[in-house]
């Protein structure tokens, strides 16, 4: 089984990180031990240096090897992308683990909230997929972004989605994309389109919530749907959890995905 906890909008800062909600968080996500941490963004609430060195401080304290962190539009303000870039290596991180390949992209724009990849991206994000995993097997690819690529409900007027979104939904169904998440609007969601799930996460720990949410993140577990079932399938059980800071979870998503057949299937 592979587990991937999915964390979104920290929004570090004096005004809005919660503290002892945060630590919380690294506790728990800690003992769910997982083999990838996917961070959708708005780490710090300014893009400021003390903001940036409080995140990388924090992101050091949860146990993963594998860690695929994406800016935000917060990150990005105030040149702060040059601060990602300096801390973090790369505003396009990729990660491939146990027929898992994760393709994060930075949706942001210097001191715009808007969201926008850029048909420039396109290709680049079709051959992280293609080169890291097989297009015909049962490898599962999930996209990785801030903005939220389809609207959320109990978020207020829309806004800030990301101008070029339809393109690059097509591009993800082309792509074969199973899971795509994000953040941004604070509200946990999930959309099923075609058969690729839209995974909305809720801000993990800052107080930036909205209506009846609170705080919480995201926890993926994928298998093998035989290892499941003790069959021979060569789909794949998807399990999403919402996980609140206490630890509680409740399971949204249950589901096998059934790609493809292997040569010897009939």
């Amino acid at each position: 089984m592979t587990r991937i906890v999915h964390l979104s909008d920290l929004h570090i800062s004096s005004a809005h990180f919660l503290s002892e909600v945060a630590e919380s968080v690294v506790q728990g996500v800690n003992e769910i031990s997982p083999d990838i941490l996917v961070i959708t963004g708005d780490l710090t609430q300014n893009g400021s240096f003390p903001e940036y060195m409080e995140a990388k401080e924090w992101i050091d304290r949860i146990d993963c090897r594998n860690k695929v962190v994406v800016p935000g539009n917060h990150d990005s303000r105030n040149v702060g992308y040059l601060l990602f870039e300096d801390i973090f290596r790369t505003r396009s991180p990729c990660c491939s683990l146990d027929g898992v390949t994760v393709v994060g992209v930075d949706s942001s724009q210097p001191d715009i909230d808007d969201g926008h990849i850029g048909r420039e991206m396109y290709g680049w994000i079709a051959k992280r997929f293609n080169s890291n995993s097989d297009f015909n097997s049962t490898d599962l690819r999930i996209f990785a972004l801030h903005h939220h690529l389809i609207p959320v409900p109990m978020t207020g007027r829309e806004e800030e989605i990301p101008v070029d979104s339809g393109d690059v939904l097509e591009l993800l169904d082309r792509c074969g994309v199973d899971i795509v998440l994000c953040g941004h609007r604070h509200v946990p969601w999930v959309w099923k389109l075609n058969d690729m799930f839209v995974v909305n996460a809720g801000t993990a720990c800052s107080n930036k919530i909205k209506a009846r949410t609170t705080q919480c993140y995201n926890l993926i577990e994928i298998e093998k749907s035989g290892d499941a079932r003790g069959t021979r399938d060569t789909g794949r059980c998807i399990r999403i959890y919402q996980v609140l800071p206490t630890g509680e979870q409740t399971l949204i998503v249950d589901s096998i995905m059934d790609k493809s057949k292997t040569e010897n299937e009939v």
